[in-house]
């Protein structure tokens, strides 16, 4: 029986998903800066509005940076034929109550990359490295309507609630509502 494979043109490349520690971030500085500039040029609500220069974009990132060498933010990365196209982090919880939990937040992909299923990775992955870190309950914040939306409700992510006028959208066009996602993990 012979095997039958799939034309090369229509073959998903192959995306891979790193954690970066504070070293490799560091070399990926300009990446993840490229990668958030373009996220918020495409639209998406990070915290940011346009135009994001390129060096505001890496700062943000060198503050990551050190959170990572505390140890109170993991970062995910997703590589595509060795290009960073995606990234999402987590916010590990300090207080004493709450070690249980984390906080999702910057899930990134550029937007040459969208549709390849790397935003689903990043999430499934997250979760892994989650439940490593002994979390039990990720909660995140949204754009009501995004795609990232319904990714997450695809992942099996529980919508909450939605709050209005939460934040101004990347392109000052007016104020738009988020929503409150939570996820328990096995």
């Amino acid at each position: 029986m012979t095997a039958v494979t799939e034309p090369a043109a229509r073959r998903r490349p192959e995306v891979v998903i790193r954690r970066l520690d504070a070293l490799s971030a560091r070399r990926h500085l300009d990446d993840l800066a490229d990668l958030l500039v373009d996220s918020v040029e495409g639209g998406a609500s990070v915290s940011f509005v346009a135009p994001l220069a390129h060096y505001e974009a890496r700062d943000w990132f060198a503050g990551v940076l050190n959170e990572m060498d505390l140890g109170r933010r993991v970062v995910l990365a997703a590589f595509l034929d060795d290009r960073l196209v995606g990234c999402v982090q987590l916010m590990l919880s300090w207080q004493s109550n709450a070690t249980h939990r984390a906080e999702v937040q910057k899930m990134l992909v550029h937007r040459s990359a969208r549709r390849l299923g790397v935003g689903a990775r990043l999430m499934k992955q997250l979760e892994v490295e989650a439940r490593a870190l002994g979390r039990t309950l990720l909660i995140l914040d949204t754009e009501t309507g995004s795609d990232a939306e319904h990714l997450y409700a695809h992942l099996g992510w529980i919508k909450v609630g939605v709050i209005p006028d939460y934040a101004m959208r990347p392109d000052r066009s007016g104020l738009r509502p988020t929503s409150l996602w939570y996820r328990r993990l096995d």
